[in-house]
C-alpha cells in the first residue's frame, strides 16, 4: 500500500469574509473528492480570510499511480485564478502488507 499526500498553502487575494472563503474553497475540495477520489480537507488558516492550508491524500496499490492522482489533483488547483498556491509539499508512504 502507498500513501501521497499532498499540502497546498494558498492565498486568496479577492476574500473579505470566512463566508466568501468557503465558497472558493468548496468547488476546490469537493472537486477533488469527486473527480480524483482522494481525501481532502482544510487543515490549516481555518481563521484567516485571506490563506489556506489544502491537504489532499491518495491511496494506491503502486507508488506511481498515486502520484500520478497527485499531480492531476495539482494541476486542478492550478486551475482556480481565484487562488495563488504559495507552497506545496509532497510525502510519499510505503507499507508492506502484514
Amino acid at each position: 500500500m502507498h500513501v501521497a499526500a499532498l499540502t497546498l498553502e494558498l492565498r486568496l487575494r479577492t476574500v473579505h469574509s470566512l463566508k466568501e472563503k468557503r465558497s472558493v474553497l468548496r468547488p476546490i475540495i469537493d472537486g477533488s473528492r469527486r473527480r480524483f477520489l482522494v481525501a481532502a480537507a482544510e487543515v490549516g488558516h481555518q481563521d484567516a480570510w485571506q490563506l489556506a492550508t489544502l491537504g489532499m491524500a491518495a491511496v494506491s496499490g503502486s507508488a506511481s499511480h498515486a502520484e500520478d492522482v497527485l499531480d492531476a489533483v495539482e494541476r486542478f488547483v492550478w486551475s482556480f485564478p481565484e487562488v495563488e498556491v504559495i507552497s506545496m509539499t509532497r510525502s510519499l508512504t510505503s507499507g508492506e502488507d502484514a
